[in-house]
């Protein structure tokens, strides 16, 4: 009875290795390409083209990021981009979150059809929307500014999605308590049911705001002067060639640059997205 059990642990600890081990393989293999990048943003561009396999090699330099930090309109361009992500990741939250709240709560004609409509515009590739919005955009003078940069992204069918099956988890006993104590419909919406949606909130606004961050499509045709270019665009207009077979390592500090503030976002609220994908916020 007692190896029996003594074979189970063992068995299980082999296991548990095994998965740890594979774990961390896979952390390893996923964390590759990006300590890739990183060691090429600090090369210097000419040892780069002596010899390409030297990227492991000291020396070190971290004149790529001087060089990148030096251009011109590159503060502009960063503050551009939070403008852009920021308003365009509130408004989409604030628009969802009611949307979805209606959806799940409020029963009005034609309500699933509409859902469904809603859900068809994840069918929908931006390119086929393009010249209609290109020429709407136009018509209403909102090019190179920041709302057609921003409004474009508003109409998120994800978003709505999400939100509307967040709020569907949530039990309706908290609305009728409510509405029994004379709170308001938007009281309840307010006060009870949008506290408990904050991880769902949390992981939208960070597929949000890492989308409008790193959208290079739109704001390439709508933002045509410089001091409107988002960072993507921006830095994509430095580049030397198109090739970029030369100064490779000062594109990598460009990439490296650009994608710190989403690391650094993501890292402080992941946790929200754990919690939102497990459901583990709504019993």
């Amino acid at each position: 009875m007692i190896a029996s059990q003594n074979s189970n642990i063992i068995g299980r600890s082999f296991g548990d290795r095994v998965l740890y081990g594979l774990v961390i393989l896979l952390a390893i293999v996923m964390a590759a390409p990006v300590l890739y990048v990183i060691a090429l943003s600090l090369k210097d561009n000419n040892a780069l083209m002596v010899d390409p396999h030297s990227v492991f090699q000291l020396p070190y330099t971290i004149k790529n990021y001087i060089d990148t930090i030096g251009t011109s309109s590159v503060f502009l361009w960063v503050f551009n981009s939070i403008v852009v992500a920021g308003g365009m990741t509130i408004m989409t939250l604030i628009l969802s979150s009611l949307a979805g709240y209606g959806f799940a709560r409020l029963n009005f004609p034609g309500r699933d059809g509409l859902f469904v409509l809603v859900l068809l515009g994840l069918a929908v590739p931006e390119q086929a929307v393009l010249i209609a919005r290109h020429q709407i955009f136009s018509w209403l003078g909102l090019h190179n500014s920041y709302p057609g940069l921003i409004l474009p992204g508003l109409s998120s069918a994800f978003g709505v999605f999400l939100m509307t099956q967040y709020f569907r988890a949530i039990p309706k006993e908290l609305d009728e308590a409510a509405i029994l104590d004379n709170a308001s419909r938007f009281r309840v919406f307010w006060k009870v049911l949008l506290p408990l949606t904050v991880p769902a909130q949390a992981t939208l606004g960070i597929f949000t705001f890492l989308g409008a961050w790193n959208d290079y499509f739109w704001p390439l045709i709508s933002a045509t002067k410089k001091e409107m270019f988002t960072l993507t665009v921006g830095i994509a207009s430095t580049q030397m060639n198109f090739a970029q077979s030369q100064g490779i390592g000062f594109l990598m500090a460009q990439a490296v640059f650009a994608g710190a503030p989403i690391l650094i976002i993501y890292l402080f609220f992941q946790k929200y997205i754990v919690t939102a994908v497990s459901g583990a916020a709504v019993r």
